[in-house]
């Protein structure tokens, strides 16, 4: 940074990094784990997560020693927040965060919003790119609240998504394994079922579901045309609940939103999930910590199984052992899923590639 606290011109840095990279490409291959397997333990944002499954090749991790700059094209739902630096926010030295559109050509690279430009590709940059800078497109809404895919062929470098086959996976939320186990005390509950809901679509797959599921137990619903619950209340109100109705607004791979890590799990109540099968939520959690509604024939066999651990204290406290050796860890802020973004460019190899058909992978 210079004394204006601006980023630095960084071309002889990029120069010299790439060289080293070519050495590194002929000299050597080595196997790791990215996200689903066994981290740098010098990384200071790895972590050992819940499911040590997929091996992956991978060249050398790319270490850059200069800065890395990224422009934030649009502040996220045009809300503006206070940008941490990567350092204090995760631990993560040599990038530097702007929402400034007057680093456009100096900024390694571009995060577009997909919900902030996807009205017109006029919202795009316009300018002449910088070839060195790359794009990333950065979505968190499912497929089915994504309009507009087609604005964005032949556009990106990079995906930034909770989908696990991005180019920078950002979830949104994850466990961590804990150094050594530890004892947990599961908060007392008074009251069964709860549920969330702002979107009331009587036509959704998730309300006919708690239409039949009501007809079993009680549920209580909170949110536009139910209870009143206020955003500063909503943990402690929902971790008077055993279980919590996490039911997805629609149905896509790896979209397991906070409807699982926040609400529920932050709350300690057990989440019901409705969303995709249950082999994809085992990829971000033990299968023991959620019960799936698709492990019952119909709405009242779950209803006679909520009902059932109600009365059995021992089984339902069995869906707590995982706390004992896993750390939740709570949704994202912005500013960390940009410095993310800024951690995977660093260990990325400098090289070129574009997505001529975003539209037809996230689908």
């Amino acid at each position: 940074m210079d004394s204006n606290g601006q980023p630095l011109n960084r071309t002889c840095q990029k120069v010299l990094t790439f060289a080293l990279f070519q050495l590194g490409l002929s000299a050597v291959l080595f196997t790791y784990i990215r996200i689903s397997g066994k981290p740098d333990p010098g990384s200071p944002v790895s972590v050992m997560l819940y499911q040590p499954k997929q091996l992956e090749m991978s060249l050398p991790v790319d270490k850059r020693s200069s800065n890395l700059t990224i422009l934030l094209w649009t502040w996220p739902f045009g809300t503006p927040f206070a940008i941490e630096r990567c350092s204090q926010a995760l631990g993560i030295p040599n990038c530097d965060i702007t929402a400034n559109r007057s680093w456009y050509q100096k900024a390694d690279a571009v995060i577009v919003h997909h919900q902030d430009v996807c009205g017109s590709p006029e919202r795009l940059p316009q300018e002449p790119r910088p070839p060195f800078q790359r794009w990333i497109w950065f979505n968190m809404e499912s497929p089915s609240a994504t309009p507009n895919l087609s604005f964005m062929d032949k556009r990106f470098n990079l995906t930034m998504t909770y989908r696990r086959d991005s180019d920078i996976f950002s979830p949104y939320g994850m466990m961590e394994v804990l150094p050594h186990p530890q004892n947990i005390t599961i908060p007392p509950k008074s009251k069964l079922v709860a549920w969330v809901v702002s979107n009331w679509d009587s036509g959704s797959q998730r309300v006919k579901y708690y239409e039949e599921l009501r007809k079993y137990l009680q549920v209580d619903v909170y949110g536009k045309y139910h209870l009143p619950l206020l955003d500063n209340k909503l943990l402690s109100t929902l971790s008077q609940y055993k279980f919590y109705l996490s039911f997805e607004n629609a149905i896509h791979k790896d979209y397991i939103t906070e409807k699982v890590w926040r609400n529920a799990f932050n709350s300690w109540a057990v989440p019901v999930v409705l969303g995709p099968p249950r082999k994809n939520y085992e990829n971000y959690m033990p299968p023991d910590s959620f019960i799936h509604v698709n492990d019952f024939p119909s709405a009242q066999e779950l209803a006679k199984f909520l009902l059932e651990l109600d009365r059995n204290t021992t089984r339902y406290q069995s869906y707590f052992h995982w706390r004992s050796w896993l750390k939740l860890i709570g949704q994202f802020t912005w500013p960390q899923h940009f410095c993310k973004a800024c951690w995977e460019l660093q260990k990325k190899p400098l090289r070129y590639q574009t997505l001529p058909a975003l539209s037809k992978w996230f689908k």
